[in-house]
């Protein structure tokens, strides 16, 4: 039996300890989802809205618990905290509003019969796999529009997530969903593989490392099952020019070290050309050593620890090797010498392509910028990684922004802004950065059945 810990990163103390699933409750767990599963699949489509309509109150009600508990257990800045409950609410109700107009039926061409008409049902059971960086949302990506589409949910949440998870449950629950349409499991990563090979489960849905992703997706292809990953992933912010360095740094800054830099799309690898390159590192190290670091909950600060010891532990080790291996350090570089898992924002160059930083995503409060000879130099680089998730592309020249945004590899390509987050629009990434789509539309096409009905005279 796994134990879920609470520990506090920004003291280093552990607050509270969670009993994990019994290995003999497994398929219960299972059971139980199915018995879910044929209930809420015969709940009205409006109904299942009013369920989510109300979930969405209940977070902006319990806002303040809601953002306390991230704040407590991976060190999430108030302000950020506060962003990401309301940003949930917003999901829930995005679906409340659109999901059923989403699932009617389709009426195609008939083509030789009476009727030919496409009808989405929901599949069934599906284990949800979240990470920590964002208990909540990330976890609403994949809940919201599963509800929606009428299947049941097992979801197995972060280690050191338990009390999120705990609320989260609470309050779908009390908005209408029944206990075993949405059960939340303290499972460890064998009972996770377990429940996907069960007969009963349907799909998996996975955000978190590569490694993760592989197994999950070699257990679910062994079994049958699709499933859906999000695996990280090192986005390019591409400079091409600006008219104001200073809040063009600034914008670069807060988005690297928002959630400390531990968010799968924040700009990892900053493209500048050539002319632009001194001028953009020099403004960089001064916006990220103009960062308050410090108490999560201090209004003040404006970046707090990372989620723990062994993530700040990972990310200085990775600064290590790249200096070591030739890169130059601006700024940065080292734990701060205080309690729990604070890491100095930092700033790294001369990163080539003999180093791990290269092709490592680095976790954590780091940037890195490439100097690019030119348009097609800075392209190149932004595609010789092996992710995809996002990208960006800052111009005054839209039409030139967007001819470069068009050709990066990734899932998502922004102009002018970076990692923009709505319910309405898709999420996901291209080639190590995993498959599928969440949020919008497409969130609630992959794990339904696109069944066709055809009528024809006798």
């Amino acid at each position: 039996m796994s134990t879920y810990v609470t520990a506090n990163p920004t003291t280093g103390a552990t607050e509270r300890e969670f009993p994990g699933l019994s290995d003999d409750d497994v398929r219960a767990v299972a059971q139980r989802a199915d018995a879910g599963f044929r209930q809420w699949r015969d709940t009205p489509v409006k109904q299942r809205a009013e369920v989510l309509a109300r979930t969405a109150e209940i977070y902006e009600k319990r806002a303040d618990e809601l953002s306390a508990a991230i704040t407590t257990e991976m060190g999430k800045p108030k302000a950020e905290a506060d962003g990401e409950v309301q940003l949930a609410a917003a999901i829930y109700r995005w679906y409340a509003d659109h999901g059923p107009e989403l699932l009617e039926t389709e009426t195609l061409d008939p083509q030789g019969a009476q009727e030919s008409i496409v009808q989405r049902r929901p599949v069934g059971p599906l284990v949800g796999v979240m990470p920590w960086n964002y208990p909540y949302y990330q976890v609403v990506r994949f809940v919201a529009p599963n509800l929606m589409v009428g299947n049941s949910i097992i979801l197995k949440h972060a280690s050191i997530c338990a009390a999120s998870s705990q609320l989260m449950a609470e309050i779908l629950h009390e908005a209408g969903v029944p206990e075993d349409v949405y059960i939340n499991a303290f499972a460890s990563s064998g009972q996770v593989a377990d429940l996907i090979a069960d007969p009963i489960v349907q799909g998996v849905s996975l955000t978190g490392s590569e490694k993760a992703g592989a197994s999950v997706a070699q257990t679910a292809a062994e079994n049958l099952k699709k499933s859906v990953l999000e695996l990280g992933g090192s986005d390019p912010f591409i400079l091409l020019d600006t008219e104001d360095m200073s809040r063009t740094a600034g914008i670069a800054a807060k988005a690297r070290l928002s959630n400390a830099g531990q968010a799968c799309n924040s700009p990892k690898r900053f493209i500048v050309l050539d002319h632009l390159y001194d001028d953009f590192v020099k403004e960089l190290v001064s916006q990220f050593e103009s960062v308050t670091v410090g108490d999560p909950t201090d209004p003040d600060t404006d970046m707090g620890p990372l989620s723990s010891i062994s993530a700040r532990d990972g990310v200085a080790e990775q600064v290590d090797t790249a200096v070591k291996q030739g890169a130059t350090l601006h700024t940065g570089g080292r734990s701060l010498d205080r309690d729990g898992a604070f890491y100095a924002p930092t700033v790294l160059t001369g990163i080539t392509s003999e180093m791990d930083a290269y092709s490592e995503e680095i976790f954590g409060p780091v940037g890195m910028v490439y100097r690019a000879s030119s348009i097609d130099d800075a392209v190149e680089l932004a595609n010789d990684v092996g992710f995809g998730l996002s990208g960006s592309v800052w111009s005054t020249d839209l039409d030139k922004a967007q001819q470069v945004a068009d050709r990066l590899e990734v899932g998502m390509a922004y102009v002018n802004e970076h990692g923009t987050t709505l319910p309405g629009l898709p999420f996901g990434g291209v080639k190590r950065s995993g498959y599928g789509r969440e949020l919008g539309r497409w969130g609630m096409g992959e794990f339904v059945n696109t069944r066709l009905r055809r009528t024809s005279t006798e």
